[in-house]
């Protein structure tokens, strides 16, 4: 990559994003899980029940606040996340539910996701979901071998996955997601399209593959940096990000974000608020929000954010608001992970500035390497540039 060259914008005063927004993403993470996998960095814990009522009664709390503080704002989309938001008790589930709802009323056609562990699902499990009215499903399968789901530490096998799906759509569930994990130690392109084929035949209405990154501090990365675990190259993982684009768009499968395969009008919506820079709220330990030109989270410590709602104490652990060339950015860097990319006129209606004018020395060398195109819409990486994104977005940093 050549050298970055400085915005052509870097004295413009970027116009504030309106406020309040017409609707709002929310994200209720729930931090438990029945093991940790070796891979995860995610702020989450293996539980054994202790904290669970703790929790969700400090996490109710946060919502009416929050609610109290900034609502009532329509919620486009919720979503259930984690760790492993069914290994809650359906009460529970319920009582978080409902103080969303009466927090920020979802909107007509909201769509309602709750992420759920293939191992630990049933029939009255997937039953009580549809009565709390959830409406998509989303289940982290990972792969289909059993060697390579012992590798992962998964606490599920094929079948329970297998059985966990078709339970799920006995129960009504017309809206399903499951995530899988590409490029493993030891892992083939035959082995990872043999896993794609029997997904697809499974027939979700939405795929998410990830690669398998090393993160800080997880087992995995411990492992590596003691030179007993090896992730294939970068190469390698480009050949995987191409055969999973090949193997799900010949099956009708859309990509729409560099890690998500939808069939047509099954994109995640809550996703996509991400990606669009739209407004979300996030609850729970180490939940993220944005609004407009802020970002805050929550602290970390599952006992401490108990401890401290409990007592009506914050529980904000970071609180920033960002400079114009980090709202430029972001835009930058969440829209390019986007099959659509960054739009032009939607570039100019938040930013009062036209795309060219402000980064037309970063696009052009881009767009001779091959890596992005441009067209009156917009930009957007390449298949080729798709391959690599962490390394050509930086590009647009200042």
């Amino acid at each position: 990559m050549s050298s970055r060259p400085a915005p052509a914008w870097s004295a413009h005063v970027l116009p504030p994003d309106p406020a309040p927004p017409a609707d709002l993403g929310i994200y209720v993470h729930v931090p438990f899980c029945i093991s940790k996998c070796p891979y995860c960095a995610f702020n989450t814990i293996a539980s054994d029940g202790t904290l669970h009522e703790g929790y969700v009664r400090a996490v109710c709390r946060e919502i009416r606040e929050a609610g109290a503080r900034l609502g009532p704002l329509p919620a486009a989309t919720v979503f259930l996340g984690g760790g492993t938001p069914t290994f809650l008790a359906a009460a529970q589930l319920e009582r978080i539910l409902d103080a969303v709802r009466a927090a920020f009323p979802p909107a007509p056609g909201a769509e309602i996701t709750c992420e759920a562990n293939p191992g630990t699902a049933d029939a009255e499990l997937f039953g009580d979901l549809r009565r709390l009215g959830i409406n998509r499903l989303s289940m982290g399968v990972q792969s289909f071998d059993p060697a390579e789901l012992a590798r992962l530490g998964r606490a599920h096998s094929a079948d329970e996955a297998r059985a966990a799906y078709r339970l799920a759509r006995a129960a009504g569930f017309d809206n399903v997601n499951l995530d899988f994990i590409f490029a493993l130690p030891g892992q083939t392109l035959d082995g990872w399209r043999r896993t794609l084929d029997e997904a697809v035949r499974l027939a979700p209405d939405h795929l998410s593959s990830y690669c398998l990154t090393l993160e800080e501090g997880t087992p995995y990365w411990k492992e590596a940096r003691a030179g007993r675990l090896a992730l294939p190259d970068p190469e390698v993982q480009a050949d995987f990000v191409a055969a999973t684009h090949a193997e799900l768009g010949a099956r009708g499968y859309a990509p729409y974000e560099i890690s998500n395969f939808a069939r047509p009008g099954r994109a995640c919506r809550h996703n996509l608020r991400y990606w669009s820079l739209d407004p979300y709220l996030g609850f729970g330990p180490g939940a993220h929000s944005f609004w407009g030109d802020r970002r805050w989270s929550d602290l970390g410590s599952i006992p401490e954010y108990i401890e401290r709602l409990d007592a009506g104490r914050p529980v904000r652990a970071l609180d920033e608001t960002l400079r114009p060339e980090q709202r430029v950015f972001e835009a930058i860097y969440v829209g390019l992970r986007k099959c659509t990319g960054v739009e032009r006129a939607d570039f100019r209606r938040r930013f009062g500035l036209e795309l060219d004018l402000a980064y037309g020395p970063t696009i052009a060398p881009l767009l001779a390497q091959g890596l992005l195109e441009s067209d009156p819409q917009g930009i957007r990486l390449t298949p080729r540039g798709l391959h690599i994104a962490d390394a050509v977005t930086p590009e647009f940093c200042a």
